[in-house]
């Protein structure tokens, strides 16, 4: 949904529609930080999977993913609505070149607490879950190696 929004968002903004245009510009960003929300959503199942092997029994588990997955980029874009839905629209209205009309965020500040700090909390996860799960591969190689050589005596 994230490309098939993204592909048709110039088209649908040359019609200078400003509700269309909000609805797109909604729609871009929802997409966009779910499937941010969804790739971090992967590393925790990573982690779960790797290093939390057994005892690990979330019930509901696809649930709770799908109302995460979905649920948290819903209230982002939630809040920037209640507190001013002209945050979106078309930032360019110039007559010389109409292919640059887009819409999208227009206030710095909410595209970079909303977008930019989104993805940064999230890398930062996902690196947290990365570096966690090397951590757990490596030291069950290295109790397999301590084991292989105490064999071997």
């Amino acid at each position: 949904m994230l490309n098939m929004t993204f592909l048709t968002n110039s088209w649908l903004s040359s019609f200078h529609q400003p509700g269309l245009c909000i609805t797109m510009a909604t729609l871009l960003h929802y997409f966009l930080l779910a499937a941010f929300t969804w790739m971090c959503l992967e590393s925790v199942h990573f982690y779960l999977a790797l290093v939390k092997v057994f005892n690990v029994y979330v019930p509901k588990y696809i649930l709770k993913c799908c109302i995460a997955g979905w649920g948290i980029p819903a209230i982002v874009i939630t809040l920037v609505l209640i507190i001013n839905k002209d945050f979106y629209g078309n930032g360019s209205h110039s007559e010389s070149n109409p292919y640059n009309n887009f819409c999208w965020i227009q206030d710095n500040v909410v595209f970079y607490i909303s977008v930019v700090a989104y993805f940064f909390l999230i890398f930062l996860t996902n690196t947290a879950m990365f570096i966690t799960v090397l951590h757990q591969i490596h030291s069950v190689k290295t109790r397999t190696q301590k084991r292989s050589r105490f064999w071997k005596r």
